[in-house]
């Protein structure tokens, strides 16, 4: 769970850095990171946003790596699917958050088309670099083969050294047992 935390938090830092390049490409102003931090302090928005993303995404990664998921394609579901669930409460951001009432983002965020975008693929950046990080992802380096392929050798594939070996059972009585060569 430790490392599932660590891998969101470093997926969250990504994020972080990311996101201000694609509201820059998408040109406009939002960003989770500013979001988060701004309100918590109108002048350190920037590190106070940096740390709630980084405190945000470890308890996601702890709570990804405890169902234990595993892998880019399951952080890809789990942040598409947290994206889904939480984006309704932007209605909320819209009505409360200080740069929304000021004006600084103009448009209404719930249904802005570009911060839609941002969000899908910054959601998307998040999943991918937590499967990769967390347990079971490519940070763990290579293994052996999974579990249900290790019956048929040392090989990484199941059509390795002793593929077949399952078709060539011998069965002993009706009341006996079957056993391998």
């Amino acid at each position: 769970m430790i490392r599932g935390a660590a891998a969101g938090a470093a997926a969250a830092m990504l994020w972080s850095a990311a996101e201000f390049a694609a509201a820059r490409a998408l040109r406009h102003g939002f960003t989770d990171t500013r979001l988060l931090g701004r309100v918590a302090s109108e002048r350190w928005w920037l590190p106070a946003g940096v740390l709630i993303h980084a405190f945000n995404g470890a308890a996601f990664g702890a709570a990804f790596a405890a169902a234990g998921a595993r892998g880019p394609m399951a952080g890809l579901r789990w942040a598409s699917a947290e994206a889904i669930a939480t984006w309704p409460g932007m209605a909320l951001v819209d009505r409360v958050h200080p740069d929304r009432r000021s004006g600084r983002w103009p448009r209404p965020l719930l249904t802005d088309p570009r911060v839609i975008a941002q969000e899908a693929a910054m959601h998307a950046l998040f999943g991918l670099a937590l499967g990769l990080l967390a347990p079971g992802g490519i940070a763990d380096g290579p293994r052996d083969a999974p579990a249900r392929h290790q019956r048929f050798g040392t090989s990484r594939t199941p059509f390795g050294t002793g593929a077949w070996r399952p078709l060539r059972l011998r069965f002993g009585s009706l009341g006996g047992s079957s056993s391998r060569r």
